[in-house]
């Protein structure tokens, strides 16, 4: 088998586990784990769970779980259903985005600074 040729699960497809790897294309059915260093892309007809990390996904059709990407297109028949954590997003027309969702530049190990106190108006601080 070639490296450079991405793992494919076809249509009629119905896996269950962890899959990990460069790239990956899944046409039917997944449920588990997605480790990947590379593309993640999901047919029309992907049914998909799982809690998943890769550089870039392009979803055209079901996914449902936690989404870890550097990068995400969401297609005009993509849906997608948790958590998504992305630096960068588009969602084309038509597509369904439900669940919560963390974009932008990734955050760093360090604390949170908290907001100053809120004193009601007139009462000076201190």
């Amino acid at each position: 088998m070639e490296a450079d040729k991405p793992t494919v699960i076809n249509a009629q497809g119905d896996v269950e586990g962890t899959l990990k790897g460069k790239d990956a294309q899944i046409l039917g059915r997944f449920r588990g784990e997605i480790e990947l260093s590379g593309r993640l892309v999901l047919g029309e007809s992907a049914r998909v769970q799982a809690r998943a990390v890769a550089d870039v996904a392009e979803i055209a059709g079901e996914f449902h779980g936690d989404l870890k990407v550097r990068s995400v297109v969401l297609l005009e028949k993509g849906r997608l259903e948790g958590t998504l954590e992305a630096q960068s997003m588009a969602v084309r027309e038509g597509a369904q985005l439900n669940g919560s969702v963390n974009t932008g530049a990734p955050r760093s190990g360090g604390s949170v600074v908290p907001p100053p106190p809120v004193t009601p108006a007139g009462v000076l601080a201190g």
